[in-house]
């Protein structure tokens, strides 16, 4: 059993395409954890997904074996994402870590999930690595960066290392200060076990797989467990290590990362951020300080394309929920679509990654509606609740207030990208707080921002205006009241709740314009004129006309006195007239789907 000084726990943080998971592969390579003939890259990458996209979405856990001099050690990494949406993934794998080795590309800099993650560590009291990586490349400048880092950071000269994930170059002495410089674990080896669940799996021949840190004590296979948090007993079939494949051992100790298998069906019975213990010890054990509950930021509403496929979406959704804490879903019924879920995630990337992955592991064909964001109401009477659709919109004379979630944004740019970063963040409502300076000529620009303003297309065009260059992160700030307003549909003089939505006054009258004319091109022509407009309680702020379908009821005619023409026409205008009081618009299910997914 190693000793508790030889251990290291530490994880690799950085901005997106940073090269964490290229510099983890050469770790692996030079501790001999896995042979050549196992190596591929991205090796701790194991979803299909990430492989192809080249991100990190899942924290993935691995011991190594490293030897200096005489004495052996053991090094628990756990490769963390990079994107803002998977912060809560890096908030988990911290609370495991005494230390972190934050990576920077070369190339690019400091970049604005950096900074996030940077502080996301300080907050943990790690211990920080800084690496200047990718300097294999021509472009690099790794002067700047380092630069940055001492700007940014205080970092000194001498603890600053450079490193390739590429060619391994500088892998060893990133090793080396891993071993001298993050402090070994704390933890009583006498004392009953306590281990913290920092993620979970479902297997499903053997339930639940817990991944927990051991605080104190030491777990072995075949003992009874007892979750705290969910007062759940369970029994710790077999117990183990990462190698990064699990691998069974005899005990899990003090200090230690490894696996337990529970068994348990029901995976809410395991949740992450929960102290397991042993059952005969329970009340001597003290739960530990877990993971703040996760609130989505952006909501959208899932659809199977088929109604058929609803009870398979939702077992999809069960599962996909084992293996991502931050989902969230209920059920919802939309009649002019049908029956759905209405799904909380944590950022855009988020909502795309969670609907790639039911499409390819479940074969489901879905259709998601527009990203929006959940409001606060406060009633005259006093009482609060949370909308998350426009249907939900109670009636504007109860209303005392709506709160809607403000974000702190923060862009890393080159300082000549300011002027046009400033103009689209304020056209979206956004107030400048400071601008600082991180190196000669790279600015951190900080906003505050509604969310609602963000998850549109806000990082689309901050990339155009900046050529790329531009990095966004944000975090959730407060609510704040708004002038929002419900802005109904009305087509033919009939409210439609479906196409509802919610908007700030100031852009209403613009978007609800936008929203008439894209319904003018969706809905067929029928056999009268048919009217769409857009209103705010009573008033008609926007309208737009269909058309009538028009049969050419002259056209059997020839020659002959114009009288018989006109009666026709007449006739028809009646017949018209009439359809238009008892007629019935169809508004296909393209219009809807099209509108809600804007």
């Amino acid at each position: 059993m190693p000793e508790l000084k030889n251990i290291r726990n530490f994880c690799i943080i950085a901005h997106i395409d940073h090269g964490k998971s290229t510099l983890a592969d050469r770790l692996l390579e030079v501790t001999h954890t896995v042979s050549q003939r196992e190596m591929r890259d991205q090796l701790l990458d194991t979803m299909d997904l990430e492989r192809e996209r080249g991100i990190t979405i899942k924290l993935q856990p691995v011991r190594m074996n490293y030897k200096i001099g005489s004495s052996e050690y053991i090094l628990n990494l756990i490769d963390t994402p990079g994107h803002v949406d998977f912060t809560y993934e890096v908030s988990r794998s911290l609370n495991a870590c005494e230390g972190a080795i934050l990576v920077v590309d070369s190339t690019q800099g400091i970049e604005a999930q950096t900074l996030a993650n940077v502080y996301l560590a300080l907050e943990h009291d790690l211990t920080l690595i800084p690496v200047v990586n990718k300097i294999d490349l021509p472009n690099s400048d790794r002067q700047k960066t380092a630069e940055e880092l001492k700007t940014a950071f205080g970092f000194k000269d001498e603890e600053i290392l450079y490193a390739s994930g590429k060619t391994g170059e500088g892998v060893e002495d990133i090793l080396r200060a891993v071993v001298e410089k993050v402090p070994a674990p704390q933890g009583q080896p006498e004392k009953p076990f306590t281990g913290l669940i920092f993620d979970s799996m479902y297997d499903i021949h053997r339930g639940v797989i817990v991944f927990v840190r051991a605080m104190d004590g030491e777990l072995q296979n075949r003992q009874k467990i007892y979750m705290l948090g969910s007062k759940t007993e369970a029994e710790s079939l077999e117990v183990g290590y990462f190698r990064p494949q699990k691998e069974k051992a005899e005990r899990i100790a003090t200090g230690e990362v490894g696996y337990i298998v529970t068994g348990l069906r029901d995976v809410s019975k395991a949740r992450v951020g929960d102290t397991v213990t042993l059952l005969d010890k329970k009340d001597q054990a003290a739960a530990l300080p877990g993971y703040k509950q996760i609130k989505p930021m952006v909501y959208a509403t899932i659809f199977p394309v088929s109604g058929d496929d609803y009870p398979i979406l939702r077992d999809a959704m069960e599962k996909l929920k084992l293996s991502d804490a931050a989902l969230e879903f209920e059920p919802i019924n939309i009649p002019s679509i049908g029956f759905g879920f209405r799904t909380g995630f944590l950022g855009l990337l988020h909502m795309d990654i969670v609907q790639e992955r039911l499409t390819r592991e479940y074969n489901l064909d879905l259709v998601l509606t527009a990203p929006s964001v959940a409001y606060r109401i406060s009633k005259s009477d006093g009482s609060e609740f949370y909308i998350h659709n426009p249907a939900e919109f109670p009636d504007p004379s109860v209303i005392k207030g709506i709160y809607e979630p403000w974000m702190a944004v923060n862009i890393l740019t080159p300082q000549e990208f300011i002027g046009p970063i400033m103009e689209i963040a304020t056209q979206r409502r956004a107030i400048s707080k400071d601008i600082k300076y991180i190196g000669k000529d790279r600015v951190d620009m900080h906003f505050e921002m509604p969310l609602a303003n963000i998850i549109i297309d806000f990082y689309d065009k901050l990339k155009s205006v900046s050529s790329g260059y531009a990095s966004l992160n944000y975090d959730f700030l407060e609510e704040r009241v708004g002038d929002l307003v419900k802005v109904d549909i009305l087509v033919a003089s009939e409210p439609v709740a479906a196409l509802a939505a919610i908007m700030h006054r100031s852009s209403a009258q613009q978007d609800g314009k936008e929203l008439v004319e894209k319904l003018k091109q969706l809905i067929p022509k029928h056999q009268f004129e048919i009217a769409l407009q857009a209103a705010i309680g009573g008033k008609v702020i926007a309208r737009e006309t269909i058309s009538a379908l028009r049969k050419d009821v002259t056209g059997y005619l020839y020659g002959g006195d114009v009288t018989r023409k006109m009666k026709l026409l007449n006739k028809q205008k009646k017949g018209k007239k009439r359809m238009k009081k008892i007629g019935r618009v169809d508004i296909p299910q393209e219009a809807f789907l099209a509108v809600l997914k804007k």
